[in-house]
């Protein structure tokens, strides 16, 4: 007999047998290592289709049940916690407009970027105490900033100056990106006097395009959790709720974009770091094709020189859909044009596909909101655009969250040395221990991916190889150049904070876009019954971002667009 444990555990192997077909043909020896190997797998090849077609929706019951479960008893404490974020005066209320917009404005005189700039400095002030999401700022400088461009402009808009696309728009970017004499600590204790000694080549990019950073945001240790959290500057709340989270690694820039507190949010994704932070705080963002966009920082050991072959890659979140493509167009540069984002795309013309669900054991089941929202707009296309989105199912949906482990192994860099501030390597055990007493200087979540990382054995090399490639041949020869494949975001709305720790897996429908490294754009479609932003992605093939921003451009005009956290006055 099994006890209970087990039983769960045999049925959470039975829920993606269907494509049981991994590396070596075992079962998923990193979740059942504990489970008698003979035993789980006699049991298992005993049982026919037809039990399994009856256990699947036993164990996606039971997995609701408990993630329902999960949500009743943190709700218990966080929903005490609850403040509502202070809605923008009306005098203030060009904070709402896009920044193409508040650009425009300005080169024409009827705004003056130092208006705009202590506005925004004012805004933040107002905001942050209910977020915590500033990690350092630069009011001073750039209301210096704000002034010159002022002055420049009053002695006539120069053919120079009017091709400067964000001319005197202020920003904010995470604390990773390298502002010269600014903090540089990823969130790592042991880089807390850390401060960066050049600009990163995209905040080089932005001031040559007109823009003034005003402040550098908030970030989870290394950049890779789904809250925002860290030793140093502590945690960020999403303005929606502030007992939940706003998403990582860029979700203290979301929850700025959703109370009106920056016009420009720079940001950076290589397991869904633009697009999770979007999408729960009720945002767009845009995840732009892998390998176009110039990464180069400057932060010690984390050092990257913008050339590798790499999932990383910059992009932004923003309120309106309108600012992405000249926003991506900076950080693109001279790669810009592969991008194709002037290309006049005609939106009856697109091919649609779109995904139910995965069968991914590791994450949670869609809940009915969001599949909901995705038959709504299935629907809105079928009575719109007189086409018929048909639906798309591959393998490697299956293993999403394994197919990014693999790829995540062969990103540069060592993780457990670059959590040390490149001085040896972390222990995961070590750090454990000290955690327990109160010593460890990591977050719980930095400790737990080094003990993935150190302790669990990687997916099979030919086996992730092969089932992305076979994904991507699949996948990309479906959406051509003129097709997108409209994709959940997530199981469900934004989280509680620490909840993530019994759901770790859930960011991977995001991940995988990562994997395939192309491009994705997040789009709100509403909230919830609670009140929470729900959405979907956009994702076409490599280099056809053009596609995924005309289709959440659609998509913003037919449901409503961006959700901010709080009104204006």
């Amino acid at each position: 007999m099994y006890n209970l444990g087990e039983l769960l555990l045999l049925i959470f192997v039975l829920q993606s047998r269907c494509s049981l077909q991994q590396s070596n043909g075992s079962t998923d020896d990193v979740v059942f290592a504990w489970l008698p190997r003979s035993r789980l797998n006699s049991d298992i090849d005993l049982i026919s289709t037809a039990e399994m077609s009856v256990l699947t929706p036993i164990y996606i019951f039971i997995r609701l049940y408990l993630d329902k479960m999960i949500d009743f008893f943190f709700s218990l404490y966080w929903e005490g916690k609850k403040k509502v974020i202070p809605d923008l005066e009306k005098k203030h209320a060009f904070l709402a407009e896009s920044a193409t917009s508040l650009a425009k404005k300005i080169k024409q005189k009827e705004l003056k970027s130092e208006e705009l700039v202590q506005a925004l400095i004012e805004r933040i002030k107002q905001v942050n105490p209910h977020l915590n999401a500033i990690a350092a700022d630069r009011f001073e400088a750039a209301l210096e900033e704000a002034r010159e461009v002022d002055r420049l402009i009053s002695e006539g808009l120069t053919e120079e100056l009017s091709k400067k696309p964000f001319l005197g728009v202020p920003y904010t970017a995470k604390e990773s990106q390298a502002v010269k004499g600014m903090p540089l600590t990823l969130g790592l204790w042991c880089r807390r006097n850390e401060t960066a000694t050049e600009d990163s080549e995209a905040v080089v990019r932005m001031r040559a395009a007109g823009a003034i950073i005003v402040a550098s945001t908030n970030l989870p240790e290394m950049l890779i959790w789904q809250e925002t959290r860290n030793p140093v500057y502590g945690m960020t709340t999403n303005p929606h709720h502030t007992g939940r989270s706003p998403g990582g690694s860029s979700g203290a820039e979301a929850a700025l974009s959703s109370t009106y507190a920056t016009p420009i949010s720079l940001c950076s994704d290589i397991g869904g770091s633009t697009r999770m932070p979007a999408f729960y705080c009720g945002m767009f963002g845009h995840h732009p094709t892998a390998g176009t966009t110039n990464t180069k920082v400057f932060a010690g050991c984390f050092y990257r020189n913008g050339d590798e072959d790499s999932m990383f890659c910059l992009g932004f979140i923003s309120k309106h859909v309108e600012d992405l493509a000249p926003l991506t167009k900076i950080v693109a540069g001279d790669k810009a044009d592969l991008l194709k984002l002037d290309r006049d795309v005609d939106i009856k013309k697109i091919k649609f596909y779109y995904v139910e669900t995965s069968k991914d054991g590791h994450v949670s089941p869609l809940r009915p909101e969001m599949t909901d929202a995705m038959q709504s707009v299935v629907k809105k296309i079928q009575q719109d655009l007189n086409a018929s989105p048909q639906s798309y199912y591959h393998d490697g949906l299956d293993y999403m969250y394994k197919l990014w482990c693999y790829w995540m192994s062969k990103e540069p860099g060592n993780y457990a040395s670059m959590l040390n501030n490149g001085v040896g390597e972390m222990h995961g055990f070590r750090e454990l221990f000290k955690k327990m007493f109160g010593l460890s200087k990591h977050c719980l979540f930095t400790i737990m991916q080094v003990l993935e990382k150190q302790l669990l054995p990687k997916p099979d090399e030919e086996w992730a190889e092969n089932l992305t490639k076979s994904f991507k041949e699949d996948l990309f020869g479906k959406l051509g150049d003129n097709g997108v494949l409209l994709f959940p975001s997530a199981p469900h709305a934004s989280p509680y904070n620490y909840s993530c720790y019994l759901r770790p897996y859930n960011f991977s429908y995001w991940s995988l876009v990562n994997v395939l490294k192309c491009p994705a754009t997040q789009v709100p479609l509403g909230k919830n019954s609670q009140g929470l932003p729900i959405g979907i992605q956009v994702v076409a093939a490599p280099y056809n971002d053009a596609l995924c921003l005309a289709v959440a451009k659609y998509l913003e005009k037919e449901f409503g667009g961006a959700i901010a956290a709080c009104k204006v006055k």
